[in-house]
């Protein structure tokens, strides 16, 4: 399946979970500010691209949890260095331009764009 074709797919599907134009699923687009994903919907995204697609997602595998609470990672409203390694590490699928700018914690859902989900399902499918 060609990146197209998944990003369509992708695209359709969340169309159809968030209730949005398929404009305005676009690669950039971030799924909470750009699309008004809450967290319950992030479950449905989740159920969603395992139908989809045809394969099972683990706890956390595409969204983390905790990370943003962890005082090792989170300082004054910051996300430590020793954080951003680590969500790096957990979702190697994520965009994380805006949180390396500015590492404010209210950065952390810029991570989870469009396009990550496309490259979550890319490498889900290659391994």
């Amino acid at each position: 399946m060609t990146r197209d074709e998944i990003f369509k797919k992708v695209q359709a599907m969340l169309v159809d979970a968030m209730g949005v134009d398929e404009d305005e699923v676009t690669p950039q687009a971030v799924l909470t500010s750009d699309l008004g994903a809450e967290s319950i919907d992030f479950l449905d995204i989740v159920f969603k691209v395992e139908q989809t697609f045809g394969f099972k997602i683990a706890q956390g595998e595409l969204f983390p949890e905790n990370v943003q609470q962890d005082p090792r990672y989170v300082v004054d409203g910051k996300v430590t260095p020793q954080g951003i390694a680590a969500l790096k590490q957990k979702l190697p699928h994520g965009d994380f331009a805006r949180l390396e700018k500015d590492p404010s914690i209210a950065n952390v859902p810029a991570i989870f764009t469009v396009d990550a989900i496309v490259r979550f399902v890319e490498r889900k499918l290659a391994g």
